[in-house]
């Protein structure tokens, strides 16, 4: 039986590619001289400290960017709060997502199932596995799910016929 799983996972090595290029071009710009810019990543949180929120705004730029540039979603960034660091700049909060929230993945189940289309959709953890007769009927799943805007960048693997 024709089968497929849908995941969200990030590359890290890329991410963190991403994230020293954005470092090189903000030590090279004219407009950033002199400012006390750093951005740092752990696991899946990123946290930028500037100078004040103009700057904060052209890194956050920077930063989609060069993920776009190294292929990895945009998505995959989540702002969080913004706070007063010491003295008069200011620090960002961001999450990195990876993995399949459960009401997203119910979202994705239940539209599956409104489409009417001849598949069976099961979650696992923060994974699905879309399971079908046809492998056309995966591929039209697939297109509906990529045109949906959930929200979340997500990749089709083990694709088995």
């Amino acid at each position: 039986m024709p089968s497929f799983d849908i995941v969200n996972r990030l590359d890290f090595q890329e991410i963190d590619n991403a994230l020293a290029n954005v470092n090189r071009e903000i030590t090279n710009r004219y407009d950033f001289k002199g400012s006390e810019t750093s951005i740092e990543r752990k696991d899946n949180d990123l946290t930028v400290v500037t100078d004040d929120e103009l700057k904060l705004s052209q890194v956050h730029d920077l930063i989609i960017t060069h993920l776009v540039r190294r292929k990895l979603d945009p998505l995959c960034l989540n702002k969080k709060n913004l706070e007063k660091a010491g003295g008069s700049k200011v620090r960002q909060f961001y999450n990195f997502i990876e993995g399949i929230e459960q009401s997203i993945a119910k979202k994705i189940t239940a539209d599956v199932k409104t489409s009417k289309i001849k598949v069976q959709v099961k979650i696992n953890g923060n994974e699905l596995r879309v399971d079908g007769k046809k492998k056309d009927d995966l591929q039209t799943v697939m297109n509906m799910i990529e045109n949906s805007k959930i929200g979340i960048p997500v990749q089709f693997i083990n694709f088995r016929d």
